[in-house]
């Protein structure tokens, strides 16, 4: 909670002003009853029209001001309610920013965003009711029964007597309620659930003739909430015949002890509506009441949920005592680095030990899952290691500001990211300063100048996700952001996979021009044939380092990978 406090702390004049406004526009409708128990009193019985119509007016009066209270009242309990949520959703935003990855695979990408926006939603909901009725309705409810005190204290016991009642009904309900409706929301997000993954998988599903299939588990996930639903919504329609009960024996018992007065003078016909007035604004607000304690339950439930994320620690800036990179020293050194993730059990990586001098090209090749992005995600600290030392120009990385570390390097990862803007604002992102002579540079390096052309230059379209584009361009686009940085160290993660044979040998001859040390990713062995060293991987551990030649001699993992893929013994 301390957060969504701080929050709302640049919105203390707000976070006032709404419940004062709310309890100006409540005192305006206690005055009410009294009003018209005149008009009943007085202005009917005597006939006097300009009397009522003087006191139509004061209604009329009370009205206005009653609205424009509750607008007033509405406007700063959502500005302070929006304005909250939004520096919370800021906040939360900025937090996830700084996970590490390891962080990131842990939480999962659903369950941010749903941090993000609904529970956020919720919160910013929970804040404007709670400003607008947390003091109003008891404030209407205590004020209604001291006011029914002073029309009639005899008559006002009825009122005594019916508000525990009322109030056990309403909360008793509203407890039942609670956990049904939760049992709502798990079923609705597994119907979510099913929905993202019939949309995202579309293509899959229409392949392999599963739409009825998907359509039968799609039924019965959306039977299942419609049975949640129908349970709380029984339960929850017991709230007004209950209370309405409740109601009518109290009117019933006020109208008998009120008539009773009236007949024997001591209370006047007005003052029995006035009575029954006040009754039946108990009534609504013990209502709008359980309302919102439900959805403050709720808002509190999603803000221990946000708050939650808010209190991890993001990625530390140094993890190690501070290293400084020495001149001359290798761009990449391995010393005895093992990895697990968190986690995840067995080792990913199991004592890796290499050295890479500058402007050396290195094949990283191996099979599915034997380790090769978790290697190279290491360099640039997006992992750490958990045993060993990576070093960067001598430097080990987690003794480096992360920042000025990757700031020399350029990632390529194995999953193509596009953002919507045009090219030039996609590959801006490599260096905010690039002329368009530097960025038809890298386009030319990295073999993407039919991609920029057919899209009418540099200022052509990327649609969301880059989704305009095949999987071959959009990952040359992404290879020329990287090289826009003009690294030090270019990490190509399995980034040419969708290239065909000719691109990718006109990529590699063109990244042999260039002044950096470069990783190659691939499971392809033509891919790193040419590299001046090639790791091969297995099982996280090293199978095998060397050129072309040498390890067809010595490294059995890396023959039976080449002959596999050129279908001939060696």
């Amino acid at each position: 909670m301390r957060h969504l406090i701080s929050c709302l702390k640049h919105y203390k004049k707000e976070a006032i002003l709404s419940p004062l406004f709310k309890l100006l526009e409540a005192s305006m409708e206690l005055i009410v009853p009294l009003v018209v128990a005149q008009i009943i009193d007085v202005g009917i019985p005597a006939g006097d029209r300009w009397y009522i119509v003087r006191m139509c007016l004061v209604l009329v009066g009370f009205g206005v001001l009653g609205l424009g209270f509750a607008l007033t009242a509405q406007y700063f309990a959502a500005k302070a309610a929006v304005g909250a949520s939004a520096e919370l959703r800021t906040r939360l935003f900025c937090k996830l920013q700084s996970f590490s990855f390891s962080r990131i695979d842990h939480m999962g990408t659903s369950t941010m965003i749903t941090r993000m926006t609904s529970d956020i939603n919720q919160v910013q909901s929970g804040v404007n009711m709670t400003l607008r009725l947390l003091l109003r309705s008891p404030f209407i409810v205590f004020g209604a029964m001291a006011m029914a005190f002073v029309v009639d204290v005899q008559v006002a016991l009825v009122f005594l007597a019916v508000i525990p009642l009322l109030a056990i009904v309403v909360f008793s309900v509203m407890g039942a309620c609670i956990p049904l409706y939760q049992q709502v929301q798990g079923r609705l997000d597994m119907v979510y659930l099913s929905t993202r993954e019939n949309l995202a998988g579309v293509r899959v599903i229409r392949a392999f003739s599963l739409e009825n299939k998907e359509r039968k588990v799609f039924s019965e996930r959306n039977a299942a909430l419609r049975r949640a639903q129908g349970r709380a919504g029984i339960v929850s329609a017991l709230t007004n015949p209950l209370t309405y009960i409740l109601v009518n024996l109290a009117v019933i018992a006020l109208l008998y002890l009120g008539a009773g007065r009236v007949e024997l003078g001591i209370l006047e016909k007005g003052d029995v509506y006035a009575l029954y007035g006040y009754l039946s604004q108990i009534l609504v607000e013990l209502i709008k009441l359980a309302n919102l304690i439900f959805t403050l339950t709720k808002a509190v439930s999603c803000q221990k949920r946000v708050g939650a994320v808010l209190d991890l620690e993001g990625e530390a800036r140094l993890l190690a005592p501070a290293a400084e990179t020495a001149e001359g020293a290798p761009d990449v050194t391995f010393d005895h680095v093992s990895f697990s993730y968190e986690g995840g059990g067995d080792q990913a990586l199991t004592d890796i030990n290499f050295t890479v001098s500058h402007g050396q090209t290195i094949g990283i090749l191996g099979g599915t899952g034997a380790g090769k992005s978790t290697l190279v995600n290491l360099i640039p600290r997006f992992y750490a290691a958990t045993e060993g030392k990576v070093l960067v120009h001598g430097a080990d990385v987690k003794g480096q500001d992360p920042e000025r570390l990757r700031g020399r390097i350029g990632v390529v990862p194995q999953k193509t990211a596009l953002f919507r803007g045009t090219i030039r604002s996609n590959l801006l992102w490599g260096n905010e300063d690039a002329t368009d002579e530097q960025l038809m540079e890298a386009v030319r390096l990295a073999q993407a100048e039919d991609v920029v052309a057919a899209k009418g230059g540099l200022d052509g379209e990327v649609a969301q996700e880059g989704k305009n584009f095949s999987g071959g361009q959009r990952q040359r686009l992404t290879i020329a952001r990287a090289l826009v940085r003009r690294p030090d160290i270019l990490i190509l993660d399995d980034s040419s996979s969708a290239l065909d044979y000719a691109t990718d040998a006109e990529l590699r001859a063109a990244l042999r021009t260039l002044d950096c040390t470069v990783f190659l990713v691939s499971q392809r062995a033509s891919t790193v044939l040419h590299a001046d060293q090639i790791i091969v991987l297995e099982d996280g551990r090293m199978a095998g380092i060397g050129r072309h030649e040498d390890l067809l001699q010595f490294c059995e993992v890396y023959r039976e990978i080449y002959a596999a893929q050129y279908k001939e013994s060696v």
